[in-house]
């Protein structure tokens, strides 16, 4: 059980870190952006202060307020979930860093929901004038490089398996 419980620090801390950066980022644009201010930093990127009260890609967002409960409640479960995967999986190394980035990242949008009622986006790419994807953050950042990580591990899995 120790040995366990050892494993599962690293994994915490880099899920700590994350979570930090997010924080961190997120309180700058809100100290000094108001809502749908932006800066333009080259031809593709901005800095723009949105929120988001849905999920990805404002999934939800025009919902008539108890998604963010729902996704606190969702966000709460799946902490729980991966912290238990972390535990049992601690020692296979892609896995557990792919959990641990999705871990931070989804209790950095957690804390925004509790503390706003919506998630803190600043970071926006964009072609041109015409496409522009949706804001997002370093959370969602965070997901997302765990989710590929997950895919490129299953992928690795399976071919050592043959």
């Amino acid at each position: 059980m120790a040995n366990q419980k050892a494993n599962l620090l690293p994994w915490l801390a880099i899920a700590v870190v994350v979570i930090v950066l997010d924080q961190i980022t997120k309180t700058l644009i809100l100290q000094h952006y108001q809502y749908g201010d932006s800066t333009y930093i080259t031809s593709f990127f901005n800095i723009v202060r949105a929120h988001n009260t849905g999920a990805a890609f404002s999934f939800l967002a025009g919902a008539s307020g108890w998604q963010r409960w729902f996704f606190i409640g969702l966000g709460i479960a799946a902490a729980i979930f991966i912290i238990w995967m972390l535990r049992s999986h601690g020692h296979q190394k892609m896995f557990a860093w792919a959990l641990s980035l999705i871990l931070g990242g989804a209790v950095g949008n957690v804390v925004d929901r509790m503390l706003h009622g919506y998630v803190v986006d600043f970071i926006q790419v964009h072609w041109g004038a015409t496409y522009y994807f949706p804001s997002f953050n370093v959370a969602d950042s965070a997901i997302t490089a765990g989710a590929a990580l997950l895919i490129l591990d299953e992928l690795l899995r399976v071919r050592r398996g043959r």
